[in-house]
């Protein structure tokens, strides 16, 4: 494998978090899934993966302003914004699992969503082998608060609010936050919309 460098510590023994996404754009609903798994798992950091490309969503903009968005809204400290899997070369959850479990074998992953994406786990490439290689921590979003009582993976592994090791799936909570990528991409094309109007009137 081609020595990639690791965007933040990758010391024997961290517990780190990894959040994918098209991060299009990042926002605070991010921040929160975050927030809420570090205190809860005890995380010492928290990898932002943001893809190349999600297989499930229209193409997003382009690589490089995501990240850097992402990088000026993710104020804490023991966050690492990454565009990773573009140097993997991998588009897939199950590849990019299995590719930084062996590029750093003496780190704890934990996989971390929000429960919105549960409720679409089950499309996802190869989704059981997903979560037979790293334990998955959900945190319940606004909208889709029931999303583990129907979820096939919850159905699968069943529910808890301890994580062990892999498969496992642990539900986590706290103040909800409505945030969202596509709430922040419809408010753009809204305040596009009235100036094009506000233009022409």
């Amino acid at each position: 494998m081609t020595w990639i460098a690791p965007p933040g510590p990758v010391a024997d023994g961290l517990r780190i978090g990894l959040l994918g996404g098209s991060f299009d754009p990042a926002h605070d609903g991010h921040l929160y899934v975050s927030e809420v798994a570090r205190r809860a798992l005890k995380l010492d950091y928290v990898w932002w993966l943001v893809s190349p490309g999600n297989p499930l969503k229209p193409q997003p903009e382009a690589l490089p302003p995501r990240l850097a968005q992402a990088r000026h809204i993710a104020r804490a400290p023991y966050i690492r914004v990454t565009g990773i899997e573009r140097a993997l070369g991998t588009r897939y959850t199950i590849d990019t699992v299995t590719a930084l479990q062996r590029r750093f074998p003496h780190v704890a992953f934990v996989w971390l969503m929000g429960s919105d994406n549960l409720e679409q786990f089950s499309r996802w490439r190869r989704w059981r082998q997903v979560a037979a290689r790293i334990p998955i921590a959900v945190v319940r979003r606004p909208g889709s608060v029931l999303a583990p009582l129907h979820a096939p993976l919850a159905r699968r592994l069943g529910i808890s609010r301890h994580l062990g090791p892999a498969p496992s799936l642990a539900i986590l909570d706290g103040h909800r936050n409505w945030d969202s990528s596509t709430r922040r991409r419809e408010q753009t094309l809204g305040a596009a919309a009235g100036a094009m109007l506000n233009s022409i009137l």
